[in-house]
């Protein structure tokens, strides 16, 4: 390649989402390494609640192609993004997020020009496999089946999700490669040195129990407030839970139903969850699924113990199959009540230092660096 490499990296929009601090980080990420390159963040649209979070050295290219709920509405940044590719013609696209690679493919094959392809994909389309009647989720499988291979690589943010792309694909392994996400910054420490104001945070008497992420179906949140209902029957505690979601109404009227209103406190969506995590006795991802877990090695980061579903995928693998952590079944309040209390009594799992190396932002970015193929000097 030339001493300067041109990156273009695609993602939908900068909504609040794992793909997209992922994203962010791998920017910050690119640039101190002082390299000869010039990245381009090119977004369907450029909206959404982390644009301000974009380095200034970024040059961000708006295709001006909103993302809508249909494959007709997605489809349509094919073109502006073809136009782009032609014109700009960078040595380098990273794409992002399954239903935005498929589009991305056949961009790169409009434009006709010769470029580094990589995939990145951050989660599962198996939990959208009970929607079967709906045209995008039957049909985006089948063009990725046909139009994934020729991609130089696709990346995986974990190990499962690459056995599930290999197996439903139909996708050789040689194509696959394994990246986990770039999580560990000086952010995340940053973050949990401020101050943090609610006041169960400030008694350590009381054992604060905490669960992250949109509030949706897929996170399963009523297990954990279940959960947590048995726990309090064996010794005081509270549960906080931050994130916001469709599925916020019903979580409190579980909470009312259980009577946990005085020890439940549902805090909307923060930007910065660190804080709470260093303070947390405990972490708790209940999820039905996951592509990697994020917040699991933002806790362990920060020195707080992890109980967490067996969920594919992701939990098992950061957690190296429970050594540094509690796994227990998806759905199971009970187990997953007993694997608190066993950290709450001090029964926890501390972790090696080398062990979150993997996962640090400065490890990830030389990854990346070296399938897109920059010798690093």
């Amino acid at each position: 390649m030339n001493q300067s490499t041109r990156i273009a990296i695609l993602i939908p929009k900068l909504d609040v989402g794992g793909a997209e601090r992922v994203v962010l980080n791998l920017l910050k990420g690119m640039l101190k390494t002082a390299l000869e390159i010039e990245i381009d963040l090119v977004l369907a649209s450029a909206e959404g609640q982390w644009l301000n979070e974009i380095p200034s050295e970024i040059r961000v290219v708006n295709l001006k192609t909103p993302f809508g709920p249909t494959l007709k509405t997605i489809s349509r940044v094919t073109f502006p993004l073809a136009h782009y590719l032609r014109t700009e013609k960078p040595d380098v696209v990273l794409s992002n997020l399954w239903y935005y690679n498929v589009f991305a493919v056949i961009a790169v094959a409009l434009a006709r020009i010769t470029t580094r392809l990589i995939l990145i994909e951050h989660g599962s389309f198996s939990p959208l496999k009970k929607f079967p009647r709906r045209t995008m989720l039957w049909l985006l499988p089948l063009l990725m089946r046909y139009l994934y291979p020729y991609a130089n690589y696709i990346v995986t943010v974990s190990k499962g999700l690459a056995q599930e792309l290999t197996a439903d694909l139909n996708l050789k392994p040689s194509l696959i490669k394994t990246i986990y996400n770039p999580v560990i910054d000086e952010r995340l420490y940053q973050g949990a040195q401020q101050s943090v104001t609610h006041p169960w945070f400030n008694d350590r008497e009381i054992p604060v129990i905490l669960g992250v992420g949109r509030l949706s179906d897929i996170k399963n949140f009523p297990t954990l407030i279940r959960a947590f209902a048995l726990v309090l029957k064996q010794q005081p505690a509270r549960l906080v839970i931050l994130g916001d979601g469709e599925d916020k109404p019903k979580l409190i009227a579980l909470v009312r139903e259980l009577g946990l209103e005085d020890n439940v406190a549902l805090l909307g969506f923060l930007d910065n969850p660190y804080a709470y995590m260093a303070r947390s006795h405990v972490f708790v991802l209940s999820s039905a699924s996951e592509a990697f877990g994020n917040v699991i090695v933002e806790s362990l980061a920060l020195g707080t113990p992890v109980v967490s579903t067996n969920c594919p995928n992701g939990p098992d693998e950061i957690l190296d199959n429970g050594k540094y952590g509690e796994l227990v079944s998806v759905g199971d309040s009970e187990a997953m009540a007993q694997a608190i209390l066993r950290v709450l009594s001090g029964n926890y799992k501390s972790v090696e230092p080398g062990w979150l190396e993997q996962f640090t932002l400065a490890s990830v970015t030389h990854q990346y660096l070296d399938i897109i193929g920059i010798r690093r000097t």
